[in-house]
């Protein structure tokens, strides 16, 4: 099957930044104790990004991206539309 055949999906859930760092830590069946042992962030502190109680800020998502083997930005913009905003920014 040629890839010229395949729909783009489409995005049908907002995910938050918390819920970013949850979905990829448990894609890659890491605890969070687990998580805070790679990147010597308290546990605490995790399950307070995980819960949105806390900001991520852009050294803890280098961090944790790294240990987790992404890009920050996969945290630090989740449901960012590359094509979307692209056009919208280029329009202002």
């Amino acid at each position: 099957m040629d890839l010229k055949e395949y729909r783009k999906a489409k995005k049908t859930v907002d995910v938050s930044v918390g819920e970013s760092v949850r979905i990829i830590r448990e894609l890659q069946d890491l605890s969070q104790n687990e998580l805070s042992g790679l990147t010597k962030i308290p546990q605490s502190t995790i399950s307070a990004i995980e819960n949105n109680r806390v900001n991520l800020g852009v050294e803890r998502a280098k961090t944790i991206a790294r240990a987790l083997m992404c890009h920050p930005a996969v945290f630090l913009f989740p449901g960012w539309d590359v094509n979307h905003n692209a056009t919208v920014a280029n329009n202002i």
